[in-house]
């Protein structure tokens, strides 16, 4: 059977990006944008191996991440040229002994959103073809300009695509027309396609149709964009109801766990076998504000189940009025059980998530991304929260503890029911689809991460 290599080029050196590290090895979701990739390839089946070009600077950190994902297809690391040209010519040379039918999909380390089944149709359109390109359609009007900034001419913009990677080829096809452009002294290409359209003019190039989640990451607002796309993409792909039975028989700490959301999720987590062991004011008298007693129940649950998975913290006050008309003992309150609660609960929570690998999941509100007037105490304590996760889970991800956040819109909770009075039920959030959201991230291995979770309707659970 035809092997198939794929090469994640990692030699950039991220001078658009505008930071000290590459942009392949800045953080995006709680990892680094090249673990994310590497997942990828790692994970598509139809990939036998994977070949990562980098600096040697560089070498020591991708075989220390090699270890810690347990990543089994990555055979070498190997030295980055000093453009895209000659990056593409080191993996190339690195695969002289190779048979030429040998399939290589070429990939940019800061592409890390790409899905599998676009990974599948390159390695496909290599049966027909001897190179694939990535393409999507361009919704832009696409320019040519003159040396001077004025027009040349306005192609038309049916027949323009925007190209994307991977690119894939036959070993023998990318072989034969490196070997060409070197003979000919050039290496003013942008891509590996464009070498072998100049090169091997006779050889037709396929096109895989690509997707607008594919983006390249070249600016730090793209890693905005990226982290966005993690958090709404890849879990609404991975939820499966059925994966609901890997909750079973783990233990799992719920802060606020007697009503609203919490209670939802302490109900789905009873149904799926896993034991649940709840605290609030109202239920036992644990005030997640006060250390003393979130650190005493922790330990007494511990001591009962032997271990503890997870610990959800979905406690929270919400006081809705101007800040002028608050009272002190209020705002103090709200900050007390927003934010000092969950660093409180992070801070007991953390020696036995280490033991157990498991994950802390915190909650915010769309209030997060901008403060909202008549509740500018809890809105802002809110983005405290995932201030927190994002920084914990990096402080964490040595650990193997995961940290994440779950963002619900307007839901339809005793609390909300207390500030705002009647609101149309299909307004609201169902607290069972948040519930749902919320164990499926138990369920996942990302970190980091701030998951939305928006009104639809759900069946009952």
């Amino acid at each position: 059977m035809t092997k198939v290599i794929a090469v994640i080029l990692a030699g950039g050196s991220g001078v658009r990006f505008g930071g000290a590290t590459p942009k392949q090895y800045t953080k995006l979701a709680g990892k680094l944008v090249i673990e994310h990739t590497m997942d990828v390839f790692e994970r598509a089946e139809i990939v036998d191996e994977i070949v990562i070009v980098a600096k040697p600077e560089f070498f020591s950190l991708l075989w220390e991440l090699c270890e810690k994902n347990k990543w089994r297809k990555l055979v070498k690391v190997v030295r980055a040229g000093n453009d895209r040209f000659s990056s593409t010519r080191s993996a190339v040379d690195s695969m002289a002994d190779l048979d030429s039918s040998t399939k290589v999909l070429f990939h940019d380390a800061v592409r890390p959103l790409l899905e599998k089944s676009i990974i599948e149709k390159c390695v496909v359109a290599l049966d027909t073809f001897f190179a694939a390109d990535v393409v999507t359609a361009s919704t832009d009007t696409v320019v040519s300009v003159r040396d001077n900034g004025s027009i040349a001419s306005i192609p038309a913009r049916a027949s323009m695509r925007r190209g994307q990677t991977p690119q894939a080829f036959r070993l023998g096809t990318i072989q034969e027309a490196y070997d060409k452009a070197i003979k000919a002294n050039r290496s003013d290409f942008t891509c590996d396609c464009g070498v072998v359209r100049a090169m091997l003019p006779s050889v037709e190039v396929a096109t895989v149709e690509g997707s607008s989640v594919n983006i390249k990451i070249t600016s730090p607002l793209d890693v905005f964009l990226a982290e966005k796309l993690v958090q709404s993409a890849t879990l609404q792909l991975d939820m499966d109801e059925k994966q609901l039975e890997g909750v079973a028989g783990k233990n799992v700490v719920i802060f606020g766990g007697s009503s609203g959301i919490g209670k939802s999720i302490r109900d789905l987590l009873v149904i799926n076998g896993a034991k649940v062991f709840s605290a609030s004011r109202s239920f036992n008298g644990v005030d997640v504000g006060q250390l003393a007693q979130v650190s005493a129940f922790l330990a007494e649950t511990s001591a009962v189940a032997g271990s503890i998975d997870h610990v959800i913290n979905t406690a929270g006050i919400l006081v809705k009025k101007p800040m002028s008309s608050m009272t002190i003992e209020e705002m103090h309150e709200v900050v007390q059980t927003n934010y000092l609660g969950a660093l409180y609960v992070a801070h007991a929570a953390r020696e036995y998530l280490v033991e157990s690998g498991g994950m802390l999941l915190n909650f915010t509100s769309s209030s997060y991304t901008r403060g909202r007037a008549f509740y500018a105490t809890y809105s802002s304590t809110k983005c405290a929260v995932v201030n927190l996760t994002q920084a914990l889970a990096e402080e964490w991800a040595g650990d193997g503890v995961r940290v994440n956040c779950i963002n619900p819109e307007r839901t339809r909770t005793p609390m909300r029911t207390s500030n705002f009075g009647y609101e149309p039920p299909e307004t609201l959030l169902d607290p069972k689809q948040v519930a749902m959201t919320s164990v499926m991230t138990l369920l996942s291995e990302h970190t980091g991460i701030v998951v939305d979770v928006r009104n639809a309707p759900v069946s009952n659970i």
